[in-house]
This record gives C-alpha cells, sequence and structure tokens, in this order.
C-alpha cells in the first residue's frame, strides 16, 4: 500500500464527512431521533496529525490467547489477542494490544482509552479497525493510524452494546487526534 501525505489525509476528511452525513440523516443513524436532522450537533475531531500515523510491524503472540470481553450492557464477546504494536508518542513508548474477532473475520481490532478519555473523548474508549487489504504492507508491516481512532455506537446512543477496552490498552498518554466526544452527549462517563 502507498499513498501520498495528500491521499491518507483527504481520505480521512472525506470518512469523517461521510460518517457526519450518515449519521444525521440515515433512519439507520445510531444516534436517537431526537439528535438527527436540524438537531444534528454535529461530530467532533482533532485535527490530523501525521505525527500520530505509524508504520510499525505487528509483534505476533506465540500463541494467541482467547479472552472475554465485557459489553457496555453487562455482556461479553470474545475476542483472540494476536500481538501488540509498539509506538512512541510524543516521547513516551506505547504497547498497544491488537484482537481479532472470533467470527473468523481477518480485521484487527485495535482499542484504546488514553488520558483524554472521559474529558475531550468518550469515556469507555476508542476504536481502530484495520483491515488486511487496506492496512496491512508489502514489507509485512502494518499502518497504524491513530487519526482514524473512533468512537463506537455505544458512545451515540445508550441502546447499543459495545465490547469495553481491555485493561491492557489503558494508556496513560493523551492520544489527542481522531474522534472526540460526541457533542450530544448524554451519557455519563
Amino acid at each position: 500500500m502507498s499513498t501520498t501525505p495528500d491521499d491518507w489525509q483527504a481520505a480521512i476528511n472525506e470518512s469523517r464527512t461521510n460518517k457526519e452525513r450518515y449519521f444525521r440523516s440515515s433512519d439507520r443513524s445510531p444516534v436517537p431521533p431526537e439528535f438527527r436532522g436540524e438537531s444534528f450537533p454535529g461530530l467532533a475531531y482533532y485535527s490530523i496529525d501525521p505525527e500520530y500515523r505509524f508504520t510499525v510491524p505487528l509483534t505476533r503472540d506465540d500463541d494467541p490467547e482467547t479472552i472475554t470481553v465485557e459489553t457496555t450492557a453487562d455482556g461479553e464477546q470474545t475476542y483472540r489477542r494476536v500481538g501488540t504494536f509498539d509506538i512512541t508518542v510524543e516521547t513516551t513508548p506505547v504497547s498497544i494490544a491488537a484482537y481479532e474477532p472470533t467470527d473468523g473475520s481477518d480485521r484487527l481490532w485495535v482499542p484504546f482509552r488514553d488520558a483524554t478519555s472521559g474529558s475531550e473523548t468518550y469515556g469507555a474508549g476508542r476504536y481502530i479497525d484495520l483491515e488486511p487489504t487496506e492496512d496491512h504492507n508489502d514489507d509485512g508491516t502494518w499502518t497504524l493510524d491513530l487519526n482514524r481512532a473512533y468512537n463506537p455506537t455505544c458512545a451515540y446512543n445508550p441502546a447499543y452494546e459495545c465490547p469495553l477496552v481491555p485493561a491492557e490498552n489503558w494508556l496513560d498518554v493523551p492520544i489527542e487526534v481522531g474522534e472526540k466526544d460526541f457533542p450530544g452527549n448524554f451519557h455519563d462517563d
């Protein structure tokens, strides 16, 4: 996968525009009806920052462990912990675990909470999904772009059930890129 800086930044901006349009006007929008149409408060994002886009190897676990993740509705989901991405945020080394759904799909789920969770961003954390066809590079590395961090559906509507971020991905550093908390905040973090 090879993109120019303008390509990937334009793709993020286009994705944000499409998401906002869908949330504002679609009958299938996850936001409650009272927050749609003219009442839609919009979505909030940090500015895109190239310093939070990493091309890194996934350090694979020798024996991937299946873990149970609690959900926002007191349920459970299972994932396979497949490895970690080791990056540096500002000057702080950070290790973020990656998980595969146990449903057989090959995407990677990279959830995290950080020092902005509960103040500037959704308190339960944010997610990044990595698709092998888009984010796995020919040299074996992955493009882990924290600018693509998004809120789970339960951030917009408590009727949705979302997996909670495993404690190993609770980061002490602020990740000041990606999606901020929903301006139509109606939940208690």
